[in-house]
């Protein structure tokens, strides 16, 4: 037993500099993207009661969010708008002076190119109904009928600013649309980070007060289910054929296996959103002393990252970066 054991691996676990030497995943700056929602007629920033330390923002204190982001070296931010009144069609998200539209040109005035803007492409932030397309006679979402609106969609946010649009509405060839609509309006240099694996979870509630989401039933018909896995690599797959330049995996932390699946199938850039309600759980448990809240936000950014993403969207971008 002279000299048991021969390897030793907690060699290099042995020190703090030892462990900086030998990490196989990082976290930068620029790997994060924050999202961020812009409110219409506020005047001061508005906390979200299921999201401690998140609001809904004036225009006003986004381009202070903005510039803080471009200063920290953050990946991007990723925008989504509040508008004061909704209709069937969505149409405040084609609106130039619509919320987004107007923020997306806020945050570009004070990024520049220093920083990416991206905005979310779907209506249901904008639709009295809350789904994330029209509806036909029936009431259910017309698949087609919703493509149309988004490719004018695309174009609004790029002609506003936007460098990347960010199309989350699961419908079936969305993203080929608003690849030819950008084309087709001088737009051929916006990218498109595609929501390709989007599931239909329970983890999205907090979301849904953060943009005063009217939804009425679910959004099953079109968003994944969580029972399957394979379903994900064909959605994938399909929207890099259609132009997709970033796919992107949502929720994030209950669907790692998928992350890393995902980034095995593809070449292109994989991202994945640690989404509303992982960020509320870990601010109530923080809360209540029952977790370590930095080491927990860190370990939790840190697994999307060792799961293959490329890019992280996360509320705690800004607090990352800071630290980082």
């Amino acid at each position: 037993m002279t000299g048991f054991p021969a390897q030793r691996p907690r060699r290099l676990r042995s020190s703090a500099a030892m462990r900086r030497l030998v990490a196989e995943t990082s976290l930068r700056p620029q790997d994060l993207v924050l999202p961020m929602f812009v409110a219409e007629g506020i005047d001061d920033p508005r906390p979200i009661g299921s999201m401690p330390g998140v609001v809904q923002h004036t225009r006003a204190s986004a381009r202070d969010a903005v510039r803080e982001a471009r200063e920290l070296g953050l990946g991007g931010v990723m925008l989504f708008g509040v508008p004061e009144r909704k209709d069937a069609i969505g149409s405040g998200g084609l609106d130039p002076d619509g919320i987004l539209n107007v923020a997306v040109a806020d945050a570009r005035e004070v990024a520049g190119d220093d920083l990416l803007v991206m905005s979310d492409l779907c209506l249901d932030e904008f639709t009295d109904h809350g789904h994330c397309g029209v509806l036909d006679d029936r009431g259910r979402v017309d698949n087609d009928a919703t493509l149309e609106v988004y490719g004018r969609m695309g174009v609004a946010q790029a002609d506003a600013g936007a460098h990347v649009v960010g199309p989350s509405g699961m419908m079936d060839g969305q993203v080929g649309v608003i690849r030819a609509a950008l084309d087709a309006a001088g737009h051929q240099d916006v990218a498109i980070l595609a929501y390709a694996v989007k599931y239909a979870s329970a983890f999205y509630g907090p979301f849904r007060e953060a943009v005063d989401s009217s939804l009425q039933g679910d959004r099953r018909t079109y968003q994944q289910d969580p029972a399957n896995a394979r379903e994900s690599v064909r959605e994938v797959l399909l929207d890099v054929e259609e132009g997709a330049d970033v796919v992107m995996v949502k929720p994030a932390m209950s669907y790692l296996d998928l992350v890393a699946t995902v980034r095995a199938t593809v070449s292109v850039p994989v991202a994945a959103y640690q989404v509303s309600g992982e960020y509320a759980m870990i601010e109530a448990a923080a809360e209540r002393g029952w977790i370590d809240r930095d080491r927990a936000i860190e370990e939790s950014v840190l697994s999307v990252r060792r799961a293959g993403a490329d890019i992280v969207l996360t509320y705690w971008a800004a607090e990352l970066g800071r630290r980082l």
